[in-house]
Formats: C-alpha cells, sequence, structure tokens
C-alpha cells in the first residue's frame, strides 16, 4: 500500500498587508486646460501586524472603495480619496540590498508603482490604480527606468523597525576589494609632459 507524502510547510516570507489610499484633485493654473484632475499616492495605511507572518491569500481583492480624508487640510480641498485594500508586502532575502538603501536614505518609504486603468473609469476618465507595493529601494528604481508612475510615502516608525530587524538578519555587505599598489607610474610636469631625473652628481657652477 502507497504511503501518502505530506509535503512539509514551506516557512512563509516576512509580510504586512495594506492598503492604498489615491488621491483625484484638480489641477490649477494653464494646465487646467488639457488635464482638469491629477492622481497622487495619499496615504499607505498598515492593515496587520508586522509580526504576522501567515500566508499569501490565495486572491488579493483590491477593489476601491470612497473614503473621506482624515487630514484636515486634504478635506478642505475639492478632492476625492479611493482606498484600495489588501496589498500585501513581502521581503526577499535576496534584496536585502535594497531595503538597506532604504533604510538608509533620508526618509525611508513605501514605494507604490500604478497606472491609469482605461476600464476603470472616473466621471469618464482613467481611475489611477495601484499595482504593487514595496519598501525596496532596487524595486523602484527597476520601475522608474522601466518609464513606470511611482509614488512614495513615509513609511511608519513600526515598519522601519519591522524592515531594519529584516536587514540586520539577512543583508551582508559585498567585502571592499582590496585596490593593488600602483608599482610604477611616470612622473609628469604641470603640463603631462614626462619628467626626466638625472642621478649623475653636477660640479660646481662657474665663479664669477
Amino acid at each position: 500500500m502507497a504511503i501518502e507524502q505530506i509535503p512539509a510547510p514551506t516557512r512563509s516570507r516576512p509580510a504586512i498587508e495594506v492598503s492604498v489610499v489615491m488621491r483625484r484633485e484638480p489641477v490649477s493654473g494653464p494646465m487646467s486646460r488639457w488635464q482638469p484632475w491629477r492622481w497622487v499616492l495619499a496615504d499607505v495605511v498598515v492593515s496587520s501586524d508586522p509580526d504576522d507572518t501567515g500566508p499569501a491569500p490565495a486572491h488579493e481583492d483590491h477593489e476601491p472603495q470612497a473614503v473621506e480624508p482624515v487630514d484636515a487640510v486634504a478635506a478642505s480641498t475639492p478632492a476625492a480619496h479611493w482606498l484600495f485594500p489588501r496589498f500585501r508586502v513581502e521581503l526577499f532575502r535576496d534584496d536585502a540590498e535594497g531595503y538597506f538603501l532604504n533604510l538608509n536614505s533620508p526618509q525611508p518609504c513605501f514605494w507604490v508603482f500604478w497606472r491609469a486603468d482605461e476600464e476603470r473609469l472616473l466621471d469618464g476618465e482613467p481611475m489611477a490604480v495601484p499595482q504593487i507595493v514595496t519598501l525596496s529601494y532596487h524595486d523602484a528604481g527597476r520601475w522608474l527606468d522601466a518609464q513606470e508612475r511611482v509614488d512614495q510615502v513615509p513609511a511608519p516608525a513600526e515598519v522601519v523597525d519591522w524592515l531594519r530587524g529584516f536587514v540586520d538578519a539577512t543583508y551582508q555587505p559585498e567585502p571592499k576589494k582590496r585596490k593593488r599598489p600602483v608599482s610604477f607610474k611616470p612622473l609628469t610636469d604641470r603640463f603631462g609632459q614626462p619628467v626626466r631625473i638625472s642621478t649623475e652628481k653636477r660640479g660646481p657652477g662657474p665663479t664669477t
């Protein structure tokens, strides 16, 4: 009788769940003739405990929800805020350097890669839909190099501490290569011309 082999449970990667808030705001000035509205990243809201590293859900529903802004300044402007829930931000060991660079930037942050969705319209115009959220400096750089839309917001202190713990445990900087000493380097004058050095003793100069 064959015995069914039960696969060993795989260790899940450290991860947190976040929601992304996008804001549509009016454009002022001459640009408003061609573009009456613009989309910007308003916030990334952490919705799970960083210590909760359960498995990724089989399906993540990012269906947007209209929300009221909590910031008093934002509430005073004629803008619309939309929340996109259930984005999973995972940490990968092979990208530890990207997280290290984020931590050592002036302001550690979340980066959000988003696109205008032609199939999801708001007042007849494409809605800005987040695609991926990351804490990796390398991820953000690749997206920007590909001419994608990428915005950032500061990461809260508890996320920064969680990220630092992961980097301290996984990041190993590459050892600096020792620079070989230059065994011979020709001397030149200030015009770049070779300088000849003579070791012959010179006699006393002419007497007057």
